[in-house]
This record gives C-alpha cells, structure tokens and sequence, in this order.
C-alpha cells in the first residue's frame, strides 16, 4: 500500500483562500475632486507656517576650509599681527545680506595647545572670522560645525567601533581583533582606545568663543559669548558611554590622535579621555546619513547674543582638503518647529498647489464634458466589438 501524500493545499480558510472582506473606493468626481482642493487648502496654508518659521530662523555660516591659506599672510616673523580681508560671498550664507555682515578673515601663528604637543614648541595656522551681527540673537542661540563631502554612512565606517569598550569595558585584545574595529582595533600589544574608524577620525577643530569687540565706553573690555558643550548630546546617546577600566600601559591613541599625546601615547599627565563626560565625542560618534552634515558643537540657553562686531578664532587641525570636503562654522536659533529647513515649507506649498490646479482642471473637464457613472458604452469589450465590425465593413 503506497504510502499517503501529504497534501499541500491550503486550509480552507477565509485568509489562506482569499476570501476576507473588502472595500474598494469607486473613485468619482464627487469623491476625488473634493479630495483635491481639501489637500490643497491644507497643504498649502500648512508650507507657509513651515516656510515662514524658517524664515525667522536667524542664521550665520562661515566656509573656512581655505583660511589658512588664502588670506595674507602677517607681515610680522611671529605671525601676531593679522591682516584681514574680506570673505568671499561664496563662502558665506545667512539669514542677512553680505554687506550687513561685513565678514572678513585672517590667520595668525599660533602655538599647538598643550594637548597635542607638549614641548610648546610646534606652531600652526588659525584662523580668525570677524562679522557684524545686525540683530541680536535671542536665546537658545547654537553653534555647529558642518562638513561636506564626508561619508559617515560607509558601511565599513558605520559599525567600525566597539560598543561595550565605549561602554567602558575592558575588552581583550583578542574579542577587539575579531570585532569590527579593524583597521583601527590593536597596534603591538596595546588596544586602541576608542577603537574603530568613527572614533580615529574625531573632529577636533576647536572653536574660542565669539568676543563682542566694540563695547560702549571706552574703558570697556571684550565681552565673549559662551557656548557650553552641555547637553548637546542626546540622552540616549550619554546611555552608551562610560568611563575606561583600561589602565594607561593596556591602551593607546587612536593613529590619528597621537599627535596630542606625547610619544603617541597615553600617560599620567595626559590621560585617556573620558568619553562618558566628552559630548563633543558623543555627538561625533552619531554617525550622519549624508555626507553633508552638521554637529552641535555647543549652545547658549541663557544669554542673548547682542548685536554688534564679533571675533571668532579657530584652532585649524581637522583636515578636509585631502578628501575634497568643506568645513564651516555655523551659529543659528531655532523658530518653535525647529531648525532654518525651507525646503519642506517649499514641498507642502508646491504639493498644495498641484493639488489645487489638478482639482480645477479636473472640474473644468467634468463641466465640460461628464461622464455618465457606469456607462456600459466605454466597456472593452464593447469597443472591440465596434471596431472589428468597423474593420469588417
């Protein structure tokens, strides 16, 4: 006796024999058109809203990938007394017009801090912006950092990072070489700390804070506008970091931060960071999804920002030329919907307006010539029918 099949029909069953309840819209003119003019009307209005808080956003960005090199040189050996000249307008966007702003830059010679070289002896470019702020700027006020051209989204760059080391874990050399660091995980027989390609290629301009130059009165002195680094990562963000369990000879600098410890290691005097307290590596190590991005590099929710005459020096170390980016200094507010973003207020009105357009066009066509619902004439089958017998005539 063969054996019994099993059979692979399906239960019968309303899913598995298709046989659910449906509802499917017969799309009218009394259905669609009305349907076009009420996302119109709402769409419309609505990329106004959007378009006009963005327009309130007031917003400063300063292009200074090439200012340690295209402003003059000063004429002095050490390089203090800088010479300024203005900033190309390409290299310029705000809120307000190029003339009102006035910005101009130099470079000057500077000493590297002590952090990167501890005999006090290398000097480098820096890069000093100055610019007229014609309004003043009211709290939240925000200061970023914006880079082009830079592919955090790699899919090798994007997971390049242990997230138990980050959390503060001593993790072996051995669970750090079959992770996915490479190749920034292990030199000799020392970890690198933090490991991966994220956490080596840290954005480590530094920004002085902005200084009002021309107080009233003349016995006035400079007044700086401070930016704290305070919770500009986000909560969920802080969850992830904690401070190393590593002892100093276990780790090393990442390849790319060992210019800012002596010998390229880390020591009593120059210690590992800790990153559960660094919000500027947190804020790095959220990875962008395009490669032009801004970070949060501080904020001022207190004080606001006077108007008047400001100075902005620049400690020039992050390299984008190599790689073909740009890098800017971006201050800015925020309107109650968020960020300066006009494109969305763009796309919500153009969409209303289609919409608009379709529905009076649309209108027009039922006016002019309707069409009778259900009307068996415009079957296909009908009209195969009447043009073979055309043709057979």
């Amino acid at each position: 006796m063969a054996p019994e099949t099993k059979s692979r029909k399906p239960a019968n069953t309303a899913f598995k024999q298709q046989r659910l309840k449906a509802w499917q819209p017969i799309l009218t003119p009394k259905t669609v058109l009305p349907t076009f003019f009420i996302i119109g009307i709402i769409f419309a209005p609505l990329g106004g809203l959007l378009l006009y808080a963005s327009n309130s956003v007031n917003e400063l960005q300063f292009d200074y990938t090439f200012c340690d090199q295209r402003p003059p040189a000063p004429d002095d050996p050490l390089g203090q007394n800088p010479k300024f000249e203005p900033i190309p307008a390409d290299d310029i966007t705000s809120s307000f017009s190029n003339s009102d702003l006035n910005a101009q830059w130099a470079r000057v010679v500077k000493k590297l801090p002590l952090e990167y070289d501890p005999t006090g002896t290398r000097e480098i470019w820096n890069c000093l912006i100055q610019f007229n702020l014609p309004v003043n700027l009211k709290p939240p006020v925000f200061m970023y950092y914006r880079l082009t051209n830079f592919y955090q989204n790699h899919r090798r760059y994007v997971k390049s990072f242990d997230a138990n080391q980050l959390k503060g874990e001593a993790v072996s050399a051995a669970a750090i070489k079959a992770g996915s660091c490479k190749p920034m995980d292990v030199v000799g027989d020392k970890i690198i700390y933090p490991c991966g390609l994220i956490a080596n290629s840290l954005f480590n301009d530094s920004f002085i804070p902005p200084i009002l130059l021309n107080l009233p009165g003349s016995d006035a002195q400079n007044e700086s506008y401070e930016f704290s680094p305070k919770g500009i990562a986000w909560p969920s963000d802080k969850e992830k970091y904690g401070k190393t369990k590593y002892t100093i000879d276990q780790i090393r600098p990442p390849l790319d931060w060992v210019e800012r410890y002596p010998n390229g290691t880390y020591t009593e005097q120059f210690p590992p960071p800790n990153i559960a307290e660094d919000e500027h590596f947190q804020v790095w190590m959220r990875t962008a999804g395009l490669p032009d991005f801004r970070k949060l590099w501080g904020k001022n929710e207190k004080d606001t920002m006077k108007m008047g005459r400001y100075q902005v020096e620049i400690q020039y170390l992050f390299p984008v030329t190599k790689y073909g980016g740009t890098k800017s200094l971006v201050i800015s507010t925020v309107s109650f919907l968020g960020g300066k973003n006009s494109f969305l207020g763009w796309a919500y009105i153009v969409v209303g307006v289609i919409c608009v357009v379709l529905g009076c066009l649309f209108t027009l066509r039922h006016l002019y010539k309707p069409r009778k619902l259900g009307d068996h004439t415009y079957l296909s089958w009908n009209n195969n029918n009447g043009q073979n017998s055309g043709s057979n005539n």
